[in-house]
């Protein structure tokens, strides 16, 4: 009996229609809080946003992506608590937590988002499975 080898893992930026539709859901909810005048509007896009740079753009490890959300999830909780329920505040301070998952995800030998081929020496080492 041969078994089937299972295949390479692909590499680089990935959208799919369920990725497209998810995005569009997203738009449409956003308008949807916004018109209700719920303060928090903002955060789905800010979460699926970043959701999908993370899977879609630089295939980020899912721990690093869990460390972000915590961070998101703790920093939104201070605005909250100071009474701040904007957009801006939020979102510049936690683009150093965001830069910083995509720096070490750039750096890693597994690395397989977008320019990987460029970026990731280690690449065919990562897709044949020997690193």
């Amino acid at each position: 009996m041969t078994q089937k080898s299972p295949p390479p893992p692909r590499y680089g930026f990935r959208v799919s229609k369920w990725d497209a539709l998810i995005l569009l859901l997203c738009v449409g909810l956003t308008n949807w809080l916004r018109a209700q005048v719920f303060l928090l509007w903002w955060i789905v896009p800010v979460a699926v946003g970043h959701f999908f740079l993370f899977c879609n753009v630089f295939r980020v490890w899912w721990r690093l992506e869990l460390s972000w959300a915590v961070c998101f999830v703790m920093m939104t909780g201070v605005h909250l608590a100071a009474g701040y329920t904007g957009w801006l505040s939020p979102l510049i301070m936690q683009t150093p937590a965001t830069l910083f998952v995509v720096w070490l995800q750039l750096r890693s030998p597994w690395y397989h988002g977008i320019l990987a081929r460029r970026v990731n020496p280690r690449l065919n080492e990562f897709l044949n499975g020997t690193l």
